[in-house]
This record gives C-alpha cells, sequence and structure tokens, in this order.
C-alpha cells in the first residue's frame, strides 16, 4: 500500500513541477514567471520528497525529506519576494498587459507625502 501512495505522490509532484517548467517558460514577464516558478514548484518539490518518505518509511529519511520540504516552505517565497524586487529596481518591465502597478502608486505616494518610515527606529 505504501508504494502505491508512493507512487502517487511522485507523479503528482512530478505533475506540478512540469507545470511549473511549463509556466517558466510560457508566461510572458518575470514577475508573472516567478509566480508560476515558486507555487508549483515548491508544491511539485514537496510532493515528491513525501513520495521519498513514503517510499523508504525509515525514521532518518523521513525527517530529511520534511526538513527539505520545511526548508523549502520557508525559503521558496522569501527567494521570489527578493528577485521579484531585485528585477523591479533595476527596470524590468512589466507584461504590457499589466494593469496595475501597486509599487509604482505607492513609490510615487511617498514622493509627494515625504516618507517618514526613514526617521521611525
Amino acid at each position: 500500500m505504501s508504494d502505491v501512495l508512493a507512487g502517487l505522490l511522485a507523479v503528482t509532484g512530478s505533475f506540478f513541477t512540469f507545470a511549473a517548467a511549463v509556466g517558466v517558460l510560457r508566461m510572458p514577464d518575470v514577475y508573472i514567471r516567478m509566480h508560476a516558478s515558486t507555487k508549483a514548484g515548491t508544491l511539485g518539490s514537496g510532493l515528491i520528497l513525501l513520495a521519498v518518505a513514503v517510499h523508504f518509511s525509515e525514521f532518518g529519511a523521513g525527517t530529511r525529506a520534511l526538513a527539505a520540504i520545511a526548508f523549502l516552505l520557508f525559503t521558496a517565497p522569501v527567494a521570489a519576494h527578493m528577485i521579484a524586487k531585485a528585477a523591479y529596481r533595476t527596470g524590468v518591465p512589466l507584461w504590457s498587459r499589466s494593469v496595475v502597478d501597486d509599487l509604482a502608486d505607492a513609490e510615487r505616494r511617498d514622493e509627494t507625502n515625504g516618507d517618514d518610515r526613514a526617521a521611525e527606529p
């Protein structure tokens, strides 16, 4: 029974990882590509690691797989945020059909109102 569950987890994880790869290839700009790769890639990798833990059914393999899943869940959103922030600040353009640029609106408000956050401790 555990082999069937491990197989289902591995196939499902592979599907999500493949969807992340297709998203990276097909999405129009860096920001949407990051969203596809972070969400689907993390889920796919997590499911594959869970399949490894179920398949080997040893305490050591399970704890290492769970630690790797936790590492992915904690680091992937932070890495995507930092990459997006760096891309935005270096002038990587949004997709031409993007409707809203909330960060540009917030920066304009800060410039007109004076950014007091820098003076706060």
